[in-house]
């Protein structure tokens, strides 16, 4: 079974005007120390989807960059300002825009797509 439903999962609580790390979404998404498994996951996500992967950058408060991305870097930092998520010097404050997940919550959505994805 993929974990990237899990990711999906956890990336569409991120808020609008709020970004969460690579790191952060892989600890609440069951894959403690794996942030890479998210960039996987993410870079497999179409523009025109309903996941909000603009919403994850890296621990350094980055949009991480790829030439794999073909201009996509640039495409997430403008879909950020336009959320009013403020960059300077190419970072953002993670203290002031990091999601603070309601933890109940992301349990609740990942047991119920686990269960789900058991039933069928």
């Amino acid at each position: 079974m993929s974990c990237y439903p899990n990711i999906y999962q956890v990336v569409k609580q991120i808020p609008y005007g709020k970004v969460a790390t690579y790191g952060q979404v892989a600890d609440l998404a069951g894959l403690m120390g794996k942030p890479r498994v998210v960039g996987y996951a993410l870079y497999q996500v179409t523009a025109d989807s309903d996941i909000p992967w603009h919403r994850v950058i890296n621990a350094k408060g980055e949009v991480s960059r790829s030439s794999l991305r073909d201009g996509t870097d640039d495409l997430q930092q403008l879909l950020l300002e336009a959320e009013g998520i403020a960059f300077k010097k190419g970072k953002v404050d993670l203290k002031q825009y990091r999601w603070q997940p309601d933890f109940a919550q992301i349990d609740q959505l990942i047991e119920g797509h686990v269960t789900k994805s058991a039933q069928n």
